[in-house]
Formats: C-alpha cells, sequence, structure tokens
C-alpha cells in the first residue's frame, strides 16, 4: 500500500516519526480507502443523506469496525489512538464516514469492553467487529445536556425489562442493529436510577423513527427510536442496575477524543484543499498563494490545525497510558471543534464564489464542522468541564 505523504504533512501535521511504524502502516491503510473508495462517494452521499451500504460492509471488512475490540472477539486488538487514526483519515475526506467508524469504536465497543460481562461480550462484540453496526442512545428530547433529565422508563418484569420512552439525534440509527440505550429503571432515585442497556433492532416493542434533514454530515444517519414495551431480557443489563450514568459519564469522555479526531480531518481535508486551490488559481498575473494576506491565512491556518491536533493525539496517548485524560478530551474537542469551523470557514473565502457552491468541496467542510460544537457534549458543557476540573469543584 502507498504510503506517500501529502505536502500538508509537512505543514501541519505531527512528524511521521512521532508514529509507531504499525501506526504509519495502518494510516496510510485509511487513507488509501478513504481515497479510493470514499472520495467518489462524497457528493453523491451528502446530496441525498444516504449512507453508500457498499462502505458499511467495506469498513467491516478493513477491520475499521471493531479496532480496540480483543482479537478472541474478532477485532484487531489495537490501541484507542489506532482508532484514533482512522477517524482523522476518514474524516479528512468525509465526516460522515468519519463518526459512522468513530461512534462503533469509542461508544458502543467501548462500553462492552469495559461494561459488559462475559456473556455480553462473547455474544455481541464479534457482531460489532464483523457484520453489525452500533448506536449510542442517551439523548433525548428533552435531555440533551442535561443527560440524566431522561424520562425514558425500564420497569422490571421478572425475567426481562419492559422499556418506555423516545430518543433522539441517534447517530447511526438507520444502519444500526445493536443498540446501547440508557433508560431509568428507579425515576424516585434520579439519575441514580439511571441503567444502561444493550437492545437489538428486532426486540419487539422497538422502532426506528423520523430521520432528521441536517445541515452537515448528511450521510451519517441521525434517527429517533421508538420504545413501546420493548421487552428486554435482564441479561442484556450492562454493568449494575442504577449505574448507568457512570457507563455514560465514562465512555462519552472518551468519545469526545473521537470527536476531536473528526474534526482535526475536516480541518486537514480543508486546509488541503485550500493549498491545492491557491497555488492554482491565478490573479493579476500570478497564483494568489503568491500574495503576502494569502500567505498570511494559511499559515493561521496551518498553525490553527497543529495545535489542535497536538490536543487531539495527547489526550488519546493520555487514555492509553492510563492517565486522567477528563480535562484534556474536554479541551481537545472545544478547541478542535473551533479550529475545524474556523479552518474551514477561511477555506471557503480562499476559494470566493467557488467556495460558495457545492461543486467544490470547501462549503461541506464547513457544514461538516459545525456539529462539533454540538453533540458528545456542546462548546459550554467542555468550558464546564474544564472550569470545575481547574478550580477542583
Amino acid at each position: 500500500m502507498s504510503q506517500s505523504r501529502p505536502a500538508v504533512e509537512q505543514i501541519s501535521g505531527v512528524p511521521l516519526t512521532t508514529l509507531s511504524e504499525d501506526e504509519q502502516m495502518f494510516r496510510a491503510s485509511v487513507r488509501e480507502f478513504a481515497e479510493g473508495e470514499l472520495r467518489p462517494r462524497v457528493a453523491e452521499m451528502d446530496e441525498h443523506a444516504k449512507f453508500d451500504p457498499n462502505l458499511i460492509r467495506q469498513c467491516f471488512d478493513l477491520g475499521l469496525m471493531g479496532i480496540e475490540t480483543p482479537e478472541e472477539f474478532g477485532g484487531a486488538g489495537a490501541s484507542f489512538f489506532t482508532a484514533i487514526l482512522a477517524v482523522e483519515e476518514l474524516s479528512r475526506v468525509d465526516a460522515s464516514v468519519g463518526v459512522f467508524v468513530d461512534v462503533q469504536n469509542t461508544l458502543v465497543n467501548n462500553a462492552l469492553i469495559r461494561w459488559g460481562n462475559a456473556d455480553q461480550k462473547k455474544k455481541y462484540l464479534p457482531l460489532l467487529a464483523r457484520e453489525r453496526v452500533g448506536a449510542y442512545a442517551l439523548s433525548e428530547a428533552g435531555s440533551g445536556s442535561d443527560a440524566f433529565a431522561m424520562q425514558t422508563r425500564a420497569v422490571d418484569k421478572g425475567d426481562h425489562y419492559l422499556i418506555n420512552g423516545q430518543k433522539l439525534w441517534i447517530t447511526n440509527g438507520s444502519e444500526a442493529d445493536i443498540f446501547v440505550l440508557f433508560a431509568n429503571v428507579n425515576p424516585e432515585a434520579g439519575y441514580r436510577g439511571i441503567t444502561a442497556f444493550i437492545v437489538e433492532k428486532g426486540f419487539d416493542g422497538f422502532s426506528v423513527g423520523k430521520k432528521e434533514n441536517k445541515l452537515g454530515i448528511r450521510a451519517s444517519s441521525t434517527n429517533e427510536l421508538i420504545l413501546e414495551d420493548c421487552r428486554v431480557p435482564n441479561e442484556n443489563v450492562i454493568g449494575e442496575l442504577g449505574k448507568g450514568y457512570k457507563v455514560s459519564i465514562e465512555t462519552l469522555n472518551e468519545g469526545r477524543i473521537g470527536i476531536g479526531a473528526q474534526m482535526i480531518g475536516i480541518a486537514r481535508g480543508a486546509l488541503e484543499a485550500a493549498l491545492a486551490y491557491t497555488s492554482e488559481r491565478q490573479q493579476f498575473g500570478k497564483p494568489i498563494n503568491q500574495f503576502q494576506g494569502v500567505q498570511f491565512q494559511l499559515a493561521e491556518m496551518a498553525t490553527e490545525l497543529e495545535a489542535a491536533r497536538l490536543m487531539v493525539y495527547n489526550a488519546a496517548r493520555m487514555k492509553d497510558a492510563g492517565i486522567n485524560f477528563v480535562k484534556e478530551a474536554a479541551m481537545a474537542k472545544l478547541y478542535s471543534s473551533r479550529a475545524a469551523e474556523k479552518i474551514s470557514s477561511l477555506a471557503i473565502e480562499l476559494y470566493g464564489g467557488y467556495g460558495f457552491v457545492k461543486d467544490y468541496p470547501v462549503e461541506k467542510f464547513w457544514r461538516d464542522s459545525k456539529i462539533g460544537a454540538i453533540y458528545e457534549g456542546t462548546s459550554n458543557m467542555q468550558l464546564q468541564t474544564i472550569a470545575k476540573l481547574l478550580i477542583g469543584k
């Protein structure tokens, strides 16, 4: 496989010497897939807001859907950092595919690897590594940033639970067969009644509702889930009853690094496009990248990307090293989402009128970047987390 380095690597990337040989080879293979198979499909998937099912099969075949999953369960047994590299490389071409792989690895698989019991791991992890898409169902219409205000209820019926409620904004909702879903088994206990369940698409009483028509990451499905006396067996409780709040918080802490990787991928794609265009676009008899004003803008974009990328990589390395990374993950998500929006916006301006039309890629990078300040914790929630950890409260 080709391991060629695009010019932008020399401008804005962490030097390849910071990656192991295996990480370099993995990143090169993901990039080859993204360029050869994904890029030709991006515009059509965005226009029709539909994920090409052939790409789903390819993501499984390449091992992208079980990167951290232990080899005994059919996964690659690689590091969290390796998953972050995959999300970045895919998002450089299409953030919809980036988040598709991200949710599978950093949220769904992660929750089962960390909190699932032996039987759950044996049953579900091989499926998620080989053929079944997963989704993470926490948000509701009335519980976004205040996730613990959820209204979905689970009632103990002896050998099973009956779950009733609605979930909203569920990424991978259209494609998923396996859901890590949260419901309250004891509303009187408040958030201490929240419990995590494994819910399969085929369970009685479960259905996938409306698919949202979104500004960005349009090929990524975002759906409502409807549970009407959904029957879930007792053995599908993840972790302890009433400890779902812990599962959700700690899983999302890792997921935020994944969103940071998505954002730096978007930023890289926008910067690469801007570098290419400004070297080709002629005005006043020379390429516009020969004008100092344009050079300064490109330099600002590259510097913002470098800072964001280092923050995301640092948080991922800390996670793998077993070091507390919560503050760093919040900082990485906050900063990278801002950087992606800024860099893609500047790319549009450098393209001029062409940047404002869908025939060119930069307007999509900007549309895709906006979600980074919203999902898996808004920017205000990241600021709150950072501030609390700084002052020790």
